[in-house]
């Protein structure tokens, strides 16, 4: 059982956002283990109401990171009035905070990676050997095979190693809606349950395998601008998806929205 935050949540649509800094958020997780997620705006708006195995992994997340901006902007307009503001901590600021920082180096030494494809597995080791001087051996990557969009989900070879191997950390890197459900299954899977973080593409960010994004442009929340100028074809339609957080937050504010049929 992974002991309880320090800080307190903030609820947004039902969920505990943490309130503290990428330095907090890496303390709380990497001393008490379980699940750390950061889910964008298009999973907040769609994947929350329509598929209940995502919501129960965001619900049972021991750590929600405030990744979108925009929906860190609508809560600072309709938060209560005697509320602090939240402040947005992005996957990829926190990702860079567990990467660059000395006091990490040890642990990444031992730490597990689950790699969306055989490239960006290649692209991910040659950068974190030459910024971070790890070197990543065979047995700490796995590269995953291809899952289902939604619903259940469950990797019983992938268990079976990180049973045998008992990571401290693991770095999961594959793409939102569905890291979020395998970094459940591990955690309800796991004992004791390790540092599980879900930070998706933002290593590519880093490697090259995306979009560069630099700090002024995640400072500003303009990431998925930069991604929308890159691939227009493939952003462009899921960040216009993603403003039906608006009124969903408008409507619901801290309560859990229901589950509805997918049209």
């Amino acid at each position: 059982m992974t002991p309880a935050l320090k800080q307190n949540p903030v609820k947004i649509l039902g969920l505990d956002f943490f309130p503290g800094t990428a330095r907090d958020a890496i303390r709380e997780i990497t001393q008490g283990g379980g699940l750390l997620t950061a889910p964008a705006a298009p999973g907040l708006a769609h994947n929350l109401n329509q598929d209940p195995y995502y919501r129960e992994a965001l619900l049972h997340s021991r750590i929600l990171l405030p990744d979108s901006g925009l929906m860190v902007l609508v809560w600072n307009q309709i938060r209560p009035k005697d509320t602090p503001p939240l402040y947005r901590v992005s996957g990829l600021e926190f990702l860079k905070e567990v990467l660059l920082s000395e006091e990490n180096r040890s642990m990444l030494q031992s730490s597990f990676w689950i790699m969306p494809n055989e490239l960006e597995a290649k692209l991910n080791r040659a950068w974190l050997l030459q910024n971070t001087g790890v070197t990543l051996p065979e047995s700490s990557i796995y590269v995953a095979p291809d899952y289902p969009k939604a619903g259940p989900l469950e990797d019983p070879n992938l268990l079976a190693i990180l049973k045998e191997h008992t990571p401290g950390l693991i770095l999961n890197n594959i793409g939102g809606g569905t890291q979020e459900r395998l970094g459940h299954y591990l955690q309800n899977n796991l004992s004791p349950t390790p540092a599980i973080l879900c930070c998706g593409a933002a290593i590519a960010f880093l490697t090259g395998g995306q979009t560069c994004i630099p700090p002024w442009a995640d400072k500003y929340k303009l990431g998925w601008l930069l991604r929308c100028v890159s691939k227009p074809t493939s952003y462009i339609p899921r960040y216009w998806k993603a403003k039906a957080i608006v009124p969903l937050m408008y409507k619901y504010k801290g309560q859990l929205p229901p589950i509805t049929t997918q049209t």
